[in-house]
């Protein structure tokens, strides 16, 4: 019997589950004496023989566990005795869905404005500001930007804009020497506001006249011609003109007649008298040879015919002194010593006889400078006299002028730039000085000095980048006012080769 009682206390001895009566505390009993639970101490010998993953471990965890471990001092946490307690559960019987779906749905679509609304906003903006606040954004959040209408300048500075902003518009990066390139004697020029002395050709040629005769200089290799001499000695050159092609130049004489002159044979074609005055003027529109006299008048010459006298233009009362037919060969505009500035259509009325366009007289002098925009068929610049020193901007199709500046000088020739949006003119007392300025705001590019006399004509490179002036000091100057950019004539050249294939693909 003994036996069985040993073998029993030995299996009872050896099995892991049962509990051990004189073992020391676990360490959660420990902390559940020292502690204490929900409703006061639990018996340590009660809960001896659980161990703590049964469910006497469970029912401690309802009560107050401590925030730290034991041994360290502190305050003791309660856990939340309602479940859920730590969350917010909306009611959602007590929520407007229909109207947070709507408000969530309105709010991406855009905001339109009534056009009642829109007049009022527009009113109010240029009452205050002085201008629509909606043509002035600088950014626009959604939609293209919009166009600044032509000739518009933003006191705000715009920074960004949908239309491409011209060269000379952006900062100024390009180098614009001070000194001339190249200085060329012209001895006895005749020192004559009212004249027109010198011309440019396509085919790279400068016509100059000197007194009695007329001189070509080749600018690529520097040769010198004497073209012409006039055969009487109180005789003068009074005007030259370049057919666009180059190869014919016109003469204007003081002895009131107009030659045609072929210059690669240096020969006279032909002699053409209906003047009573010298020609102080000279302008071609294609076969149309235009002259101005010191009568006032204005002759139409076609140049394929014997009778080449074809119509008179009769506008001014005194000495036409400024001529130039437009790029597309619409209008004539013609400047005279009465002080005004005549436009002149291409075509007679229905009477036969021609009547200007417009008429301006805002001029208070001379006008000899007259010019027209080379990217503008119907803009036209001015410049009048000692009396008037002004720069006038023309828009022709309204009549209506876009801009004066005062140069505080004798304007004496106008040029504008065909790689820019300037333009440079030429002036007399009392800088003598060639000025560069921005178009359409007038500002000042720069101020090119050397002449010690009046500046009397103006001519322009073919390829547009070189100003010759000719003053009163019998000097030449040239001037590199608007040299082209490496890059972009690099990118020019390529884009006209591209032209030039695709022409010829097309030929084949």
């Amino acid at each position: 019997m003994s036996q069985f009682v040993f073998e029993n206390d030995l299996n009872n001895i050896l099995k892991l589950d049962t509990p051990l009566v004189n073992a020391p505390l676990a360490r959660w009993q420990r902390k559940i004496k020292e502690s204490g639970g929900a409703g006061g101490p639990l018996n340590v010998s009660n809960t001896s023989g659980l161990s703590p993953a049964k469910n006497a471990n469970r029912s401690h965890s309802s009560s107050k566990t401590p925030s730290k471990t034991p041994g360290k001092s502190g305050k003791v946490q309660g856990t939340p005795s309602k479940a859920g307690g730590d969350r917010y559960i909306p009611t959602r019987s007590a929520m407007q869905m229909d109207v947070a779906s709507f408000l969530i749905s309105k709010e991406n679509e855009p905001y339109e404005e009534s056009p009642t609304t829109k007049e009022h906003h527009k009113v109010w903006s240029v009452n205050l500001n002085g201008y629509d606040i909606e043509d002035a954004k600088v950014l626009r959040l959604s939609g293209k930007s919009q166009n600044a209408p032509e000739g518009y300048q933003n006191n705000l500075k715009v920074l960004y804009s949908q239309k491409t902003t011209p060269a000379s518009c952006r900062k100024n990066t390009r180098y614009i020497s001070s000194m001339p390139d190249r200085i060329l004697d012209a001895p006895d020029i005749r020192n004559d506001y009212y004249l027109n002395l010198i011309d440019w050709s396509s085919s790279n040629f400068l016509a100059v006249a000197l007194g009695p005769s007329v001189y070509l200089w080749n600018h690529n290799n520097g040769d010198i011609i004497l073209l012409l001499q006039m055969e009487q000695a109180e005789d003068y050159v009074s005007s030259v003109s370049w057919i666009k092609e180059g190869s014919f130049l016109a003469v204007g004489t003081s002895n009131a007649t107009v030659q045609i002159w072929d210059v690669t044979q240096q020969k006279r074609l032909r002699v053409m008298s209906s003047h009573s005055s010298r020609v102080g003027v000279l302008s071609w529109n294609n076969y149309i040879l235009s002259s101005g006299s010191r009568t006032g008048h204005i002759h139409h010459h076609d140049v394929r015919v014997a009778e080449h006298h074809i119509a008179t233009l009769v506008g001014h009362t005194q000495e036409v002194c400024g001529l130039k037919w437009s790029p597309d060969g619409r209008y004539l505009a013609s400047g005279g010593n009465d002080n005004l500035v005549n436009i002149w259509p291409a075509a007679s009325g229905d009477n036969g006889e021609f009547q200007p366009v417009h008429t301006f007289t805002q001029h208070q002098g001379a006008v000899k400078a007259v010019a027209w925009c080379p990217w503008q068929a119907n803009v036209l610049a001015t410049g009048g006299g000692t009396s008037d020193r002004h720069i006038r901007i023309w828009n022709v199709s309204s009549g209506s002028c876009l801009n004066s500046v005062d140069t505080q000088s004798q304007v004496c020739a106008i040029l504008w730039s065909a790689h820019y949006k300037e333009l440079v003119s030429g002036h007399g007392f009392a800088q003598n000085q060639l000025v560069i300025w921005k178009y359409p705001t007038m500002s000042k590019v720069i101020e090119l000095k050397g002449h010690s006399a009046r500046v009397l004509n103006l001519a322009m490179s073919p390829d547009g980048s070189t100003v010759v002036s000719a003053a009163a000091d019998e000097t030449l100057r040239l001037w590199k006012c608007f040299d082209i950019d490496i890059i972009k004539k690099k990118e020019k050249e390529k884009a006209a080769k591209a032209v030039s294939s695709l022409t010829l693909q097309s030929i084949r």
